[in-house]
């Protein structure tokens, strides 16, 4: 039986937070909550939920989920797997099983859970949502040959492979960061639809302006880093 670790990082999600937690399938053996900077219940409402509650202080998605890799670092039994997703419940956590099935069945490196239109709830992705998504996934496809459809958070890796792309990025650009090594590595890859659904409360990054711009911009240098690189 594979042993997996789930990653959550968390920015003031106290009224979802919970909900994400209870609903992750029993198969998984430590769920980690990574709360970045929360000044709401987000921490005392994932620890009754049953999770391994982190704080990060320095704010960015890519920073709590860092903070989520060190603390596995420093045990003494590694996972096989680690599954990333949101805490706004968004995603849906019972759908794990769906995400980690190729890793577990077919020995594929890396899965992502694609938000695909006709799983999406309306109203759940915004328009510079998609449009990023579609530009992003677009350029990965002409330089690099990447049948990626999206960047979504929801996603799982083989712990060995996690470690083998040395991530680096604190911020917005961590998803498309392991997308891009995973590509420059030839590690297998697919993706699995997954249902998606209105966030409890207000995205930080699609949100606001200046959260989808900065988003926008690392994205991209990310993609255009690495279209350059050898």
């Amino acid at each position: 039986m594979a042993i997996i670790k789930v990653i959550i990082p968390a920015y003031n999600e106290a009224d979802s937070i919970g909900l994400v937690v209870k609903a992750i399938p029993k198969l998984v053996d430590e769920i980690i909550v990574v709360s970045n900077n929360s000044t709401d219940n987000t921490e005392i409402n994932a620890k009754e939920a049953g999770a391994t509650v982190l704080s990060e202080p320095h704010k960015g998605y890519g920073y709590a989920c860092l903070k989520g890799m060190q603390h596995i670092a420093n045990q003494p039994t590694k996972p096989d797997i680690i599954v990333f997703l949101d805490g706004d419940y968004s995603d849906y956590p019972e759908e794990l099983t769906k995400i980690v099935s190729p890793i577990t069945n077919d020995n594929i490196d890396f899965v992502i859970g694609a938000r695909v239109k006709n799983l999406r709830e309306s109203g759940s992705m915004t328009s510079p949502q998609i449009f990023g998504n579609w530009l992003a996934t677009s350029l990965m496809a002409l330089f690099f040959k990447s049948t990626f459809t999206d960047l979504g958070p929801f996603r799982a890796i083989k712990y060995a492979k996690l470690l083998e792309l040395d991530m680096e990025d604190k911020t917005y650009g961590w998803t498309v960061e392991m997308q891009l090594k995973a590509l420059k590595r030839d590690f297998s890859y697919t993706e699995v639809p997954v249902n998606y659904r209105n966030r409890i409360g207000v995205s930080k990054v699609s949100g606001t302006i200046k959260g989808a711009i900065f988003a926008g911009a690392k994205i991209l240098g990310w993609i255009f880093k690495y279209s350059i690189k050898k």
